[in-house]
């Protein structure tokens, strides 16, 4: 049963993917052809559409660093190519055009009838996070995944779901970037030992930039040292500027986890 906070928390992430489907996409390029089209299959006869990227010369007997990408609102469906182009193109394409760190990347899609996140806890009925999940373990078992050095990015409704996937696995990811999302100060004291880099724009009409003060301000009261970035002259789509930024490769791919 949802407390007062949680639910509150569900009828802003409700509120601000109503407002998001009316933003205009920043960006128009197909997704690259390197981002190769896959299909996850689980459950009784379900599947989730993703795209993967195996870095160039890639090698089993070595480990390679894994990106997970959560698409905004407007990246759902089932076409397998809005979770990776338009507005969501940079941030799924910006680790695949770099050399320094090659790194296997996974862009799943949700579907357009629900969302990432549609209930509040891990032991409510499965969502798509479950599936993500599910995903994830496919690719450990088919790829030569450094687990110290898996990693996950999301913008809006894709941010809601990286405060939510490193709550309910707080031993998965080596370092996570939320941007432009709401997050739940529930859920603060499972946060407080993932690295997390969040960024916001000041001017953000969709989801306003209380949420994420409200979430640094709440792991860091728990004991965390999160990162966090906001832009005074940006609105929603402030991975413009986050995946622009200058120290943010380093910072992601110098964070491991304890083996």
């Amino acid at each position: 049963m949802f407390t007062s906070r949680r639910a509150a928390f569900v009828r802003g992430c409700l509120t601000a993917l109503c407002c998001i489907l009316f933003i205009r996409p920043s960006f128009s390029q197909q997704p690259d052809s390197l981002l190769q089209s896959k299909l996850f299959r689980y459950g009784s006869n379900q599947s989730m559409p993703y795209r993967l990227f195996v870095p160039h010369g890639y090698d089993a007997g070595k480990k390679y660093p894994l990106v997970l990408w959560l698409h905004g609102a407007n990246g759902r469906g089932a076409d397998n190519k809005k979770n990776v182009s338009s507005a969501n193109e940079i941030g799924s394409h910006v680790w695949m055009r770099q050399e320094k760190y090659p790194c296997i990347v996974v862009a799943p899609q949700c579907p357009d009838t629900t969302l990432w996140v549609s209930n509040d806890g891990i032991d409510n009925p499965p969502d798509e996070l479950d599936a993500v999940v599910g995903l994830l373990g496919e690719m450990r078992k088919s790829y030569a995944i450094d687990t110290t050095r898996m990693y996950v990015a999301g913008q809006s409704m894709g941010g809601v779901a990286v405060w939510e996937l490193i709550a309910r696995y707080p031993k998965m990811f080596a370092a996570a970037l939320p941007l432009c999302a709401i997050g739940n100060t529930e859920n603060a004291p499972a946060l407080i030992h993932t690295p997390v880099w969040a960024f916001h724009g000041a001017k953000d009409d969709v989801v306003p930039v209380a949420h994420a003060r409200a979430m640094i301000e709440s792991i860091t009261r728990a004991g965390g040292h999160p990162k966090y970035s906001e832009y005074k002259t940006a609105g929603h789509d402030v991975w413009n500027r986050a995946f622009r930024e200058p120290a943010l490769l380093d910072w992601v791919f110098s964070q491991h986890r304890p083996k």
